[in-house]
């Protein structure tokens, strides 16, 4: 009895270790692991790039690119907004250089890339509501306002 169990126990923990060997292999979770390295490497250059290049050029201008010592007191409670200021500033031109370096001219180069012929119309605007209504309809479903047949 106690081998029979033993078997059953064996089997359960082969099958355990079987799916979750085929969950890691699976695409999506090697893709997923791959994403978070480059990720995290593209974020140490963007980093780099905010750091090295854009908060000189804040500097520049502005006089001043580390407001961290900006701070008041409430009840012996010390805030520190300048620090706040300093991380806004490096979120939004991390996002402004991801956006412009990185996602505009993926965008661009997929739209030269489309080679698909773009999707047949399948509605058009009822001439009284202006709500979206088949081709073939007659009859507006929104305003019930007749409407001649499509031009094609």
């Amino acid at each position: 009895m106690e081998s029979a169990r033993t078997l059953v126990a064996d089997a359960a923990r082969r099958s355990a270790l079987a799916d979750f060997r085929q969950f890691l292999l699976r695409g999506n979770v090697v893709d997923l692991a791959i994403a978070v390295v480059i990720g995290a490497a593209f974020g140490a250059v963007v980093t780099a790039v905010v750091a090295d290049l854009l908060t000189p050029l804040i500097a520049a201008i502005f006089g001043s690119h580390d407001f961290s010592a900006l701070t008041f007191t409430v009840h012996g409670s010390r805030f520190l907004y300048g620090d706040l200021i300093n991380k806004l500033i490096a979120f939004v031109t991390i996002a402004a250089t991801v956006f412009y370096v990185v996602v505009r001219p993926i965008n661009a180069l997929m739209a030269r890339m489309k080679t698909e012929p773009p999707e047949p119309q399948t509605t058009r605007p009822c001439p009284e509501c202006l709500s979206e209504i088949p081709l073939a309809a007659r009859r507006c479903a929104f305003c019930t306002a007749e409407v001649g047949p499509a031009a094609v």
